[in-house]
Order: C-alpha cells, then structure tokens, then sequence
C-alpha cells in the first residue's frame, strides 16, 4: 500500500492509507472503534499512528477531508467557515507543536478566542489524540466561552446544571415535583428540560406549558426545553407555544443528520423562529444541541471514521447556530461505543476539550447505561475532572436514575458536591434568585435550609402539575 502516512517503530514499518485510517489508528482505545473495525492492531502501532500525527502540519487538514466534500455538507460548512486569518496565527505548526502551544502559556484565554474560528473540528480531535487526560483538563480551562438567555452560562468558577425531571408517563404531577426537588438543590440554571415520553407536538406544547407556568410564576432566571424533535418545535412556535431552546441532536456527517431527520437548513429555520420570539432577557441563544461518540456509527453513518473524530465534526454543526448549551451524552449509547469507566472518562473529556476549543458551551451528561462496566464511582471521578477542568454544565435527576430513559447519571446532589468542593457557584443571575427565596441561606458555604422555605411552602398544593 502506497501511502504519505507512514512510520516505522519497534522493527516495523506502518502504512496509514488515508487521513481518515490515521486518524482512527491514533485514537485511544474503544469499543466502537473496535466494532467498526478501523482500530488500531496494536498499542505498537497506536503509537506508530500518533507519532505520525504529531509530525503532519495542521494546514493538511484544509487540503483533505476525511469525508468528502462533494456529498456531506457537514464537510462543506466545515471548509467554507473556516477563518483563514483566524488560522494565520497557528498556520505553521504540527499537529504535535500545536498540542504543545496549547499547554504553553502563550496560549491564553484571550488567544484562544482568537484564533477559535481558525481551528477545524479535525484539528481539534487530531490534537486531542496525543493528549493526556490532564493535558486535556488544563487546556479546556482555559477556553471561556459564555452564552446567555435568562441567565449567564460559562463564566469563570460558575457550573450550571440541566434539571431534568423526566417522567416515564409524562405525569405533570410528577414532573412538578421533580422540578421543585431540583430547584430546591440549586439545580435548573443550565435549563429546566425535559425528555418526552410520548414525543408529538400536542404533548410538547404541554410540557412547554408547564414549565413555563412554573418558570413565570417564581419568575426564576433560567429557560426550559422539551427535548422533542427540531421540526416538532418550529410545528410549537408556529401554533403560539412558549418556546424558549430549540432542542437537536446532531452529528457530525451528512448522514447521520439525515438519520435523524434534518439538515442544516431545518436548523435555520428554527433558530429563526425562536429567536423571532424574543423570549430572552440576557441574552438570544436559543439553541440546545446533544451530541455523543458513536450516534454516527450506529446509524451506519460514519464513513469509516473513528467515533471521536465524528464527534468533533458535530461541533462545527453547533457552531454554526450558536447555541446556549451543547451536551455531550457521553455514555449513554452503551457498551458497544465506550465499555468501561475507563473509555467513558478518556470520552468525556476529549469531547469537552474539542468543543471548548471550537467555542462551544460544553457540558457533559456524565452517564452510563446499566449493562456497561462502569459505576457511580467512576460517574464521581468524571464529575470532579469535568468540574476542574470548566464543564459549563451538568444533569441534575432524582437519585442519579432517569427512570424514563432508564440510564444512570448525575443527581441533584452530585451537583452540590461538585459546586462545594471546587468552590463553584451557579450562574449568577441564578445564584441571586436562590438567595431572594432563601433556598441557599448562604450562597458562599451552600447551606440548604433546614427547612422548606416560605417561598415555596405552598408548591405542592399549588405548582401547575396538581391543577392539571
């Protein structure tokens, strides 16, 4: 096989037949990559793939795509946005040297959002895969990117937190007091979102309904979101419902995006008739997105590229629409894709490191499902790590168990924990409604009262659900 990707290590010679196998050969060990079978052979020649990678010069991303231009127009928004004077800066550098710049304290904040636009979802993945997990911490944390609609999401020592009071029969009642369990924990700043059990426009607008009775009557800074398919809310907005984020998951090919049902100008459409709402106060980002390694394998989608790759590309689609949230599901997939606490942890942060570095407001559904390798423990050290390392946001569910989705994730309390012992606080506009209804009776320490506060003494009776 004839190839410019090649590399000779331990007494034998490797051959890389495109960008694509070099790519998926560098990538740190999975189980997707694995059942895609474009893993590498070996940890010799793992280690002969990112040796190469490091040595090839980051322009080549701009001269090769690993999925072809001509017929994915993920590719096609990938190359036709790119900043060509954003890259000036970083034009000259490997792979490897890039990697390097990036721990150097030449690379500050302030540069990093300037070079942002310069940078390919390619580039970011490619870098990621000769990166230590501390390496990706530390770089991440330095990527401040802040997005707001009611309240301000990713400042500098703030986490914010998805509260998601899912339901498996879509119970108003239950879903009330969910929502006020979270609220009640200091959860909800991120969005109050929901997953529909029966996902159709009629019980959209209901659960939209809900949420904003809840929302408007505590007059509570934050947004809501029923995660429902992207056409579904445009079919909303049109009928006159509250609509707040424009939720989509999204992937990184043309086909996947297909498989899900949408393309690139659905999303422009929608972004246009939320933002025609004028729901925000702080701020116009009105789009959610989620993404997670492996929905473009599972789809058949994948074009021969590793997970972690596609994932990447799924950032410039977010990109593009600027939204207030993106979240990686990061283990809710399953075992096929990432099998153990190990790959789930090595996932979660390669993918928060590529979307901070695109400008992306990244957090993270640290998760697993029930039947991979994995357990809470390994939930809490992802947690801590994402926490360091600037995660905008993460879930917060009863008990830690969406008993519609039936996975495991992180709860309300996981959320305090986090926020105490990293010395974190809640958006601010958040952090200042928690302390006008005594819900935080100090916002510095995060004692929670000893008792239900006045404020809110009468939910039970009163919250939408139980008139419902």
């Amino acid at each position: 096989m004839n190839s410019k990707y090649q590399y000779s290590l331990g007494g034998y010679h490797y051959r890389f037949k495109d960008l694509g196998d070099l790519l998926a050969k560098a990538t740190p060990a999975r189980s997707g990559d694995r059942l895609a079978g474009v893993i590498a052979e070996s940890a010799v020649e793992r280690a002969a793939a990112q040796m190469t990678l490091a040595e090839l010069p980051l322009k080549t991303f701009l001269n090769e795509a690993v999925v072809p231009y001509e017929t994915d127009e993920v590719t096609r928004l990938i190359m036709d946005d790119h900043d060509a004077e954003a890259f000036s800066e970083i034009s000259h550098l490997t792979v490897g040297d890039f990697r390097n710049w990036l721990l150097s304290d030449k690379a500050t904040p302030e540069v990093l959002e300037r070079i942002r636009a310069g940078i390919t979802p390619e580039m970011a993945a490619a870098t990621s895969k000769i990166m230590r997990n501390q390496d990706l911490i530390m770089v991440a944390k330095k990527c401040q990117i802040t997005t707001a609609f009611r309240d301000t999401i990713g400042l500098p020592n703030r986490l914010a937190t998805r509260l998601q009071p899912n339901h498996p029969t879509d119970d108003v009642n239950g879903i009330a007091a969910s929502i006020l369990d979270g609220l009640l924990y200091g959860n909800g700043d991120a969005v109050i979102g929901i997953n529909p059990a029966t996902d159709n426009v009629s019980q959209a607008i209901k659960l939209m309904k809900l949420m904003d009775e809840v929302i408007q009557t505590y007059q509570i800074p934050t947004q809501s979101c029923v995660l429902t398919h992207v056409t579904n809310t445009i079919e909303a907005i049109e009928l006159g419902a509250p609509v707040d984020l424009v939720f989509q998951s999204i992937g990184g090919t043309e086909a996947t995006n297909t498989s899900f049902g949408f393309n690139l100008n659905t999303l422009a459409e929608a972004r246009e008739a939320a933002l025609s709402l004028n729901r925000g106060t702080v701020g116009n980002n009105v789009m959610y997105f989620e993404t997670g390694q492996g929905s473009s394998l599972s789809a058949d989608a994948h074009h021969g590229i590793d997970q972690q790759t596609c994932e990447a590309r799924a950032y410039a689609v977010a990109r593009k629409f600027s939204p207030l949230l993106v979240n990686t599901v990061v283990g809710f997939i399953g075992p096929e894709y990432l099998f153990d606490g190990k790959e789930i942890t090595r996932a979660g942060l390669e993918d928060h490191f590529c979307g901070k570095l695109l400008g992306l407001p990244m957090g993270c559904d640290v998760c697993y499902t029930n039947h991979a390798e994995a357990d809470q423990n390994d939930m809490d050290n992802l947690l801590t790590l994402l926490g360091v390392a600037g995660c905008s946001f993460v879930m917060g569910i009863p008990g830690s168990d969406d008993i519609m989705l039936n996975y495991q994730t992180t709860s309300f309390h996981d959320a305090l924990y986090v926020r105490r012992v990293l010395g974190l606080k809640p958006a601010p506009e958040f952090e200042k409604w928690l302390a006008d209804m005594a819900v935080f009776k100090d916002t510095e320490q995060f004692v929670l009262p000893d008792e239900m506060p006045a404020s809110f003494a009468h939910s039970l009776k009163s919250l939408p659900g139980e008139s419902a």
